[in-house]
């Protein structure tokens, strides 16, 4: 595959003694600080954590990394397909998807942006505030850092490690399915076992909460044979949650598709409907990898969110033009 980047895809705490104790007690709070008093003591927390306390309500549990990742792991043994070339290169996309959805980053404002294609514009960081996903704040870092300026397919093929510029190998993020599992390993989704492959030893992940991984097959199997992906929402529901969760299930089943591992979900249907699954998989990669998205996309928009879904766009720009689905 040749991305529209113009690379090619081929793959400490110290004792604390009653003196400081007391001395805290009557100094009273520091200015910004939040105390919660109990009978003897009072515990300060700083605003920033109460802060993120309050997004992550609002955030799905789990990110479209995840997402795929669940659906490309053998529920028993724990691990993917050796032969899935695909899966590592879509994740880093699910990796810039999932930060537009978290409004850190957009593409950068430039009315001149639209003389190229999606997967040449440039992006930009609009908020360098974590999101404590270790991998999404490690490449908001990483993005965030460089002065020059990249595209879409340019952080894609960067971050897979695709690149013959030895002053950007740094850009690679490493070990992102491994450090995933992991993360759902802490979730309590999955659990680590060592398993042997004949001359090696390797860490498997078996799913140990088999109901979060059915929510995401039944998410995705409803959206690829549903009539519709929701254009027919009121003016209200627009503007509501519901909007942004279908877009999110949109781009989640199309990174699976890409990902070769969306036959995974599909699989407990029949084979009339799986075949209707992988023609609407097609059309909604036909409609929301262009921006404005297309004529038989969902009539509805995140309100002021364009700059961001335009990059969700061109994401599943590049993931049409992958080798697994062409």
């Amino acid at each position: 595959m040749a991305s529209a980047g113009g690379l090619s895809r081929r793959r400490a705490a110290g004792a604390t003694d009653s003196s400081n104790m007391n001395s805290v007690h009557s100094s009273g709070p520091l200015p910004g600080d939040s105390i919660h008093s109990s009978t003897d003591a009072r515990v300060a927390s700083d605003p920033r954590d109460i802060q993120m306390e309050d997004e992550n309500k609002t955030q799905p549990k789990f990110t479209l990394m995840e997402e795929v990742l669940l659906l490309g792991l053998k529920d028993k043994q724990g691990y993917l397909s050796f032969w899935n070339d695909n899966i590592s290169y879509t994740l880093r996309g699910c990796i810039l998807m999932e930060l537009a959805f978290r409004n850190r980053i957009a593409m950068v404002k430039d009315p001149n942006r639209r003389k190229y294609p999606l997967a040449d514009r440039y992006i930009e960081v609009v908020s360098e505030k974590l999101t404590g996903e270790v991998l999404l704040d490690e490449a908001l870092k990483m993005i965030n850092s460089t002065q020059e300026r990249m595209s879409v397919g340019q952080w894609i093929d960067l971050m897979s490690g695709e690149t013959w510029n030895v002053m950007k190998v740094g850009f690679q993020l490493k070990q992102v399915r491994e450090r995933l599992a992991k993360g759902l390993v802490d979730k309590g989704v999955l659990r680590t076992e060592k398993r042997n492959f004949l001359i090696f030893d390797m860490a498997t992940h078996p799913v140990t909460d088999s109901a979060v991984k059915e929510e995401v097959v039944k998410r995705a199997c409803s959206t690829l044979i549903s009539r519709s992906t929701g254009s027919s929402l009121t003016l209200a529901e627009q503007t509501s949650p519901i909007v942004y969760q279908q877009l999110r299930t949109v781009a989640m089943v199309c990174a699976a598709y890409a990902a070769n591992v969306l036959e995974n979900a599909l699989m407990y249907l029949n084979h009339e409907m799986r075949e209707r699954a992988y023609t609407k998989v097609d059309e909604l990669l036909n409609d929301y990898s262009v921006f404005p998205f297309g004529s038989n996309a969902s009539k509805h928009e995140l309100a002021g969110k364009d700059l961001q879904m335009e990059i969700v766009a061109a994401v599943l720009n590049v993931f049409t033009k992958m080798d697994s689905i062409l």
